[in-house]
């Protein structure tokens, strides 16, 4: 297409969407039928806003679509400004030159437009199938530029695995739940974030060893007499803080207390920080509720001495028992975090955990099958498998970890309904009183699925799902040298996966390299833990 055609193609747009706009402000009868036709409800103020809520699901698709013309188009200026520039003009100085003309004619700072053409140029030279949704209008702008953020440090094959997983859905063990773009630009963002953990080529371990180097708290002055404390810590101790302060809150609910959550979790870190007592503590400085950890005094004393104490809050943490024994170095799973290092796993286990639960998990997905209900009552090993299975509160978009939760019957005890995991969901709060005082309904659930949701119009919205992974198990030996015993030997080495013909497997192929030179590594054996 030339570039005329292409101009007048968006002049028809233009007028497209003028004429659109007509229709909509006029409120024809045209917006609400769409859905109608076979609907037993002929109030017409329902098929109104149904109307109202097509347009603006159609509204969305056309913003993706046009996001996908300015890449295209922001492309093609850098690359034929490119070729018109004079070999005389040094790079730096024709890359500044591409950028304000471009910030310019779209009327935006030149940072703006600097990562636009970043973008775009990442978008259409590295990312066909995040480019072919967002054209389709299956993937707005803001989850394509979280995949690019996504991708950005990684080789051309693992960002090429990372966008397959989550936008190919031919690829062995792809994204589960719903799609990519039914999922807010956030979630996806967690969701991708944890797969890019867990796939990329550098250990987490020594990512993690350089990164931990860097840790810091900011003090920034912002407008009002307030100002922003921010601190930059290991996974683990943020969660602990983050969890107790959220116990410590939670305690001192009550009727006569005038202040949000949001607020008494501030105050609580302020009193903590600077040596104060929250209403609810002893002189010592302990917390009185159980589940709000111990005292900060003493763990300040060996925070002073150079040893940070393991975080005592409640902490849900998921870790493969072959990471646990040294065989992989696969990482463990921290509730409302993501991945961690094995090595951080063990130190929280062994001088942090006060309870265990076995969960067996099915091999060929990393879903979990069943939780050991060896703790007593059972609604609590029943918690803590709507915390394995919904990771966070089940509402579309909902951020709020499981810790903060109650367990809800979908079809109440009064009806009928068990006390089973299929009858059973974790809403926050907001939530929890949006079912019972806005109309919206949960369910249906399953063992393995949280349940979606259905609005007062009647449209039903999919939950976000765990992205559950095959587990890596260790690689025996079958080789034997005079002397060494019958039973196969752990190879201490991460397996990569490869074809059966020996050529690396993109992910979720599923076969072993052979490891440590020519020794040949046969099957992976059972194992049965008990």
């Amino acid at each position: 297409m030339g570039n005329r055609a292409a101009v007048e193609a968006a002049e028809a747009v233009c007028a497209s969407a003028a004429l659109l706009l007509a229709a909509a402000q006029r409120g024809t009868d045209s917006s609400g039928t769409a859905d109608s036709a076979g609907c037993a409800d002929d109030d017409p103020l329902r098929q109104e806003a149904d109307g109202w809520l097509d347009t603006l699901a159609l509204t969305t698709r056309i913003n993706a679509q046009v996001a996908a013309v300015t890449v295209h188009a922001a492309a093609g200026y850098a690359d034929t400004a490119q070729a018109l520039a004079s070999p005389d003009m040094s790079d730096r100085a024709q890359e500044m030159a591409v950028v304000a003309e471009v910030a310019c004619v779209l009327t935006v700072g030149e940072r703006t437009a600097s990562a636009l053409l970043a973008e775009s140029h990442a978008l259409t030279t590295g990312l066909p199938l995040t480019l072919s949704a967002l054209t389709a209008g299956s993937l707005s702008w803001q989850h394509a530029r979280v995949m690019v953020d996504e991708t950005t440090s990684l080789e051309p094959g693992a960002a090429a695995a990372l966008e397959a997983h989550f936008l190919d859905p031919g690829v062995e063990n792809p994204n589960r739940g719903c799609p990519a773009g039914e999922l807010v630009p956030s979630r996806f963002r967690h969701k991708a974030r944890i797969w890019r953990e867990r796939h990329h080529p550098v250990s987490i371990e020594k990512r993690h060893a350089r990164s931990v180097a860097d840790r810091r708290l900011e003090y920034t002055p912002d407008r009002d007499g307030m100002a922003w404390l921010s601190a930059y810590l290991p996974a683990d101790q943020a969660a602990g803080i983050w969890n107790r302060t959220t116990a410590a809150a939670r305690a001192l609910q009550g009727p006569d207390e005038d202040r949000t959550m949001t607020q008494r979790r501030a105050d609580i870190a302020a009193n903590l920080l600077l040596g104060g007592i929250t209403p609810n503590t002893e002189a010592s400085g302990t917390v009185v509720p159980a589940d709000a950890g111990a005292g900060l005094t003493a763990d300040m004393h060996g925070a002073l001495g150079g040893r940070v104490p393991v975080p005592r809050a409640q902490v849900l943490l998921t870790a493969p028992i072959m990471s646990l024994l040294g065989a992989t170095d696969e990482p463990a799973m921290l509730d409302g975090y993501g991945p961690i290092p094995v090595t951080m796993a063990r130190r929280l286990i062994a001088d942090g955990a006060t309870s265990f639960h076995r969960v067996l998990i099915d091999p060929r997905d990393g879903a979990p099958l069943e939780i050991g209900r060896t703790s007593y009552p059972v609604t609590k090993a029943q918690r803590q498998w709507l915390r394995l299975r919904d990771g966070k509160c089940p509402f579309p978009g909902c951020h709020n970890q499981s810790l903060d939760n109650e367990a809800d019957h979908l079809l109440a005890w009064t009806k009928g309904g068990s006390t089973g995991i299929s009858n059973l969901a974790q809403p926050c709060p907001k939530h929890h009183k949006l079912r019972h005082t806005g109309g919206w309904e949960p369910g249906p659930a399953t063992k393995d699925h949280p349940p979606g949701w259905t609005s007062p119009t009647g449209r039903r919205y999919a939950s976000e799902y765990p992205d559950w992974e095959p587990p890596l198990l260790p690689q025996y030996r079958q080789d034997r040298g005079p002397g060494e015993p019958r039973q196969s030997q752990l190879v201490r080495k991460k397996p990569v996966r490869t074809k059966p013909d020996g050529r690396e497997a993109s992910q979720g192929d599923h076969g072993w390299r052979k490891a440590d030179g020519d020794r040949n590594v046969g099957p992976v054996e059972p194992l049965t833990l008990t």
